[in-house]
Parts: C-alpha cells; structure tokens; sequence
C-alpha cells in the first residue's frame, strides 16, 4: 500500500471506527439532559461539541475535500443551548461522518490540490490532517464529561498483559457490536 492510501485509510478508520463508536459507547448510558451539562457558562456541553465536530467535519472534508457547498454556521455549535435528543445528535455526527468518510475516499489524487477553508489555503491533505485531529481533541473532550457525569470507567479498554486493548463497540479486536 503506498503512503497516500495509508494515510487515507487511517484518517477514514478513525473517524469512523475509533472516535464514533466511542462517543456513541460513551453517551448511550446517559441521559439527555447530561448531554447538555455544563461545568460553567465557559464550557461546552456534550450536545455543542457534537455539533461543533459535525460542522467542523463538514466544513473541512465534505465541503473543503469533498466539494460541498459549506453551510456551517460555527457559532450556533456553540450557542445553542435547546436541547437535542442523544438519538439527534448522533445522527447529525453520523451523517456528518458518513458523508467524510466518502469525500476522503475519493481525495486519493487530490491531495495536494489548494482549496479555501476559513478564510485558509490549506491542500486536501491539511485538511483532512486537521479534521482528524480536531476531531480526536474534542472526542477526549466528550469521553472525560461523560465520565464525570457516570461516575465510572467508561470500559473502552481492556487490559491485556499490562497492555490496553480496544474494546468500544464495533471495532474489530474489541467488544462486539
């Protein structure tokens, strides 16, 4: 496999096998007005930053790689403040990831083609590099408020020989489906 269908390949498993599954494993026990808790008017909900990577997901892949007209509005991910169902919310970062893993699966020749993002010239690959990490930032983000308002582990991994291991929901070495 050459570098390019590497880094596409990783990009598309962690959005759609790592970071997904496990916000979706990590608010399934909660309720819908934890997932609209916050600490402080300083700090962000779960709801805003589920909606904040859906736009940001759209914004940088679908539109920015993929050629999609961007309709975000990064503001209202933020301000928002009427409540989302859980089933909501995940179909809207679902969708927002779905449609990613498509954009980047036909990227592969043009990676390093310019195109604007927020007022930015970034290539393909810049693109998609910041919607992976972004989207990795703001998945620890959900997975610790989560915890917080559990009160336990979440169980998304599970140690092996002092090593962990994967074991959110659907993905392939770790607990079912």
């Amino acid at each position: 496999m050459d570098l390019t269908s590497e880094f596409l390949a990783q990009s598309r498993e962690y959005l759609s096998a790592h970071y997904l599954p496990k916000i979706r494993a990590a608010i399934e026990p909660l309720d819908d007005a934890d997932l609209w808790w916050r600490p402080n008017e300083h700090s962000n909900s779960i709801g805003n930053l589920m909606l904040h990577l859906a736009g940001n997901i759209r914004q940088w892949v679908v539109s920015g790689v993929g050629g999609a007209p961007d309709t975000r509005e990064r503001a209202a991910e933020f301000a928002r403040r009427e409540p989302l169902t859980r089933a909501q919310l995940l179909a809207t970062l679902s969708a927002a990831v779905h449609d990613a893993d498509l954009a980047i699966a036909r990227s592969a020749a043009a990676l390093a083609g310019s195109r604007q993002i927020q007022g930015r010239e970034v290539t393909a690959f810049q693109a998609i590099y910041h919607a992976v990490e972004h989207c990795a930032m703001h998945t620890g983000q959900i997975l610790y408020i989560a915890k917080l308002r559990r009160g336990t582990d979440l169980g998304l991994y599970r140690m092996e020989g002092g090593i962990p291991r994967p074991a959110w929901p659907g993905h392939p070495t770790g607990g079912g489906a």
